[in-house]
């Protein structure tokens, strides 16, 4: 099986601020990674070189066999930044219409598509309100839907659930379910540690920029929650304070 994203020896410095230190990760083709760390941990960062908006200091990105400089690629790819950037008088239909023109998408293909996406969502019922109306969860929502709207192959999701109530949480965690069902890759950022060791096949520990820990979630022999404050008290101390 062929590896959906391949990151060697990331480095990322800001002036003499080291932000991430050598992160090296392998995703196989179908696999669901969650990347877990402190707020200011680097797990943003990391996301934002595997998507080519910051440039690496030092080290290699290969996504889905190829780079975010190739057109194709980037069609395949679908991403849910942690704050969405919405025109706040478009509707939510005229939304995922502006963003579907980016992928090629039009006509009855791009209608279907979004009446099976805003479904899927829980916006069927919003899809002509204007986005400045929405809620925190709805515009959550509507993020999310922006994300997967071209059927991407590789989808990378910052903090999906933050700001979100436990129905959707629940939404959000079912929609994961039903894309690893389908074969999609999937790598979220969040800091939120209930509810999700389930739908994972693994996940990676990102502390002051360096990667802690790596491995499947199988192989983990009590909760998460317990390992994550272990190998963060070890990495940097018992007196480091979790923002």
């Amino acid at each position: 099986m062929k590896n959906a994203l391949e990151i060697k020896n990331l480095s990322k410095k800001i002036k003499k601020t080291i932000i991430l230190d050598d992160i090296s990760l392998t995703l196989k083709k179908g696999e669901v990674f969650w990347f877990l760390g402190p707020n200011g941990a680097g797990k943003t960062t990391t996301m934002k070189c595997i998507l080519a908006i910051m440039k690496p200091t030092t080290g290699s990105i290969s996504l889905l066999w190829g780079t975010m400089e190739s057109t194709e690629i980037r069609k395949k790819i679908g991403f849910m930044p942690e704050n969405t950037y919405l025109y706040k008088y478009l509707t939510g239909d005229e939304f995922l219409d502006f963003n579907g023109k980016f992928y090629g998408l039009s006509g009855e293909k791009l209608e279907k598509r979004k009446d099976e996406i805003l479904e899927k969502v829980g916006l069927s019922h919003a899809r002509k309100k204007r986005l400045h109306t929405y809620s925190k969860w709805m515009l959550q929502r509507i993020g999310l839907a922006q994300a997967i709207l071209h059927d991407p192959e590789l989808i990378f999701l910052d903090e999906p659930m933050s700001g979100l109530d436990p129905m959707g949480r629940k939404m959000i965690k079912d929609i994961m379910i039903d894309l690893k069902k389908v074969g999609k890759t999937i790598f979220f950022n969040t800091h939120i540690l209930s509810d999700v060791e389930a739908i994972c096949d693994s996940f990676g520990i990102i502390c002051e920029g360096k990667m802690i820990a790596h491995m499947p979630v199988s192989e983990l022999g009590e909760s998460l929650e317990d390992f994550f404050v272990t190998k963060i008290s070890e990495y940097a101390g018992e007196n480091f304070i979790i923002k």
